[in-house]
């Protein structure tokens, strides 16, 4: 063997050792809306207080903002699931003229780590869509389908609720 070789060798060894080390989970993301026969106005009305979801979200009992103005950017609330879970987020973005937010869980029980999420409501021509989207990580030892399966049912339950009861 020469010298050259063994160096490109070596090289190649380092290279696939430090991408193995380096290598990141899978970002992962879940999508879920619904339809409703109403205004994007009426269904924005319902959603739009980021301190309000225990009002339409069947899971949550209560919800207050620890930090913060509200609707602004930053402020930090904790919701707590009817089972006394407690889940804190941050709101980093707000836009009430094309009826979205963003924000990202900063704590909580949820299988998933650096979790961001848009809530939105559009026009469509049977009234609005509510679209809930998300992007995050499966927490170590968490599955993908697991991580994906917990937050798509934690979706649907609050799209399927708004539907329920939005007229």
């Amino acid at each position: 063997m020469t010298l050259a070789f063994l160096r490109r060798a070596a090289v190649g060894l380092v290279v696939a050792l430090v991408a193995t080390a380096g290598y990141a989970q899978s970002v992962l993301s879940v999508k879920e809306k619904v339809e409703l026969p109403v205004p994007p106005e009426k269904a924005w009305e319902v959603i739009k207080d980021f301190d309000s979801w225990h009002k339409w979200h069947p899971a949550l009992a209560s919800d207050e903002i620890v930090s913060g103005k509200g609707n602004t950017r930053g402020t930090v609330r904790v919701l707590t699931t009817k089972d006394g879970a407690k889940i804190t987020e941050q709101l980093t973005r707000y836009q009430p003229k094309v009826f979205s937010y963003t924000y990202k869980i900063t704590d909580g029980p949820l299988p998933v780590t650096e979790y961001a999420s848009t809530l939105q409501v559009k026009p469509a021509k049977s009234g609005c869509v509510v679209t809930w989207i998300s992007h995050f990580k499966a927490k170590e030892g968490t599955s993908d389908a697991d991580a994906i399966k917990t937050i798509r049912g934690i979706y649907r339950a609050g799209l399927d609720n708004l539907k329920a009861t939005i007229k």
